[in-house]
């Protein structure tokens, strides 16, 4: 007898368990029954959904930014969680109420400086599917104004710029972030760089 397909299974859930609440994630496991009839705990951590925001200025030195020619906004931060100071885009929590877009302009400003004209997604997806409940966006930003950064307490980033041909291989490099690559990588894909 063949094995059953896990299209042909319903996957029931036979108990779901939150075993800790941080603040920031909820951590649990589900029980679920294999289509073999064993029970095993899948592990997860839930995290409310999340934007990227990719914005490229022409100029960046014409809104107080650094570096010159057509270059990514980015950002220099320490993660204490892989202990390394890393290159990414900007990013942050979408707040209830808000779109991908709108939490992507609100980020562009508060961690950048950027006020954008228009902001669209480009995509949306589930991140680490084996163990997170975590969607992501990516969002593209076009026609900038200057803005007012507003950090939040826990935020000390530097704002950068990288310039678009070498934005790719930078991102590329050691420590490499899974959301810069991503956005980078779609906005490649879709001719936006």
């Amino acid at each position: 007898m063949a094995d059953p397909s896990p299209s042909d299974h319903d996957w029931h859930v036979v108990e779901s368990v939150t075993e800790y609440e941080t603040g920031w994630y909820t951590g649990g496991y589900d029980l679920v029954e294999l289509p073999d009839g064993r029970e095993k705990r899948y592990y997860w951590a839930e995290l409310p959904p999340a934007v990227v925001i990719l914005a490229v200025v022409d100029d960046p030195a014409s809104f107080g930014l650094p570096g010159e020619g057509r270059s990514v906004a980015m950002v220099e931060q320490f993660r204490p969680t892989i202990r390394e100071l890393c290159y990414e885009l900007p990013a942050g929590i979408v707040e209830d109420g808000e779109s991908y877009a709108e939490a992507g302009a609100r980020e562009l400003e508060e961690e950048v400086g950027l006020v954008a004209e228009s902001v669209e997604l480009i995509e949306d997806f589930w991140c680490s599917t084996g163990v997170l409940r975590h969607e992501r966006g990516i969002a593209w930003a076009e026609g900038f104004s200057v803005g007012a950064r507003e950090l939040d307490g826990n935020e000390f980033l530097d704002v950068k710029t990288v310039p678009v041909e070498s934005a790719l291989d930078l991102a590329r490099s050691g420590p490499a972030n899974d959301a810069t690559l991503e956005g980078l990588l779609l906005a490649e894909a879709d001719g936006l760089l």
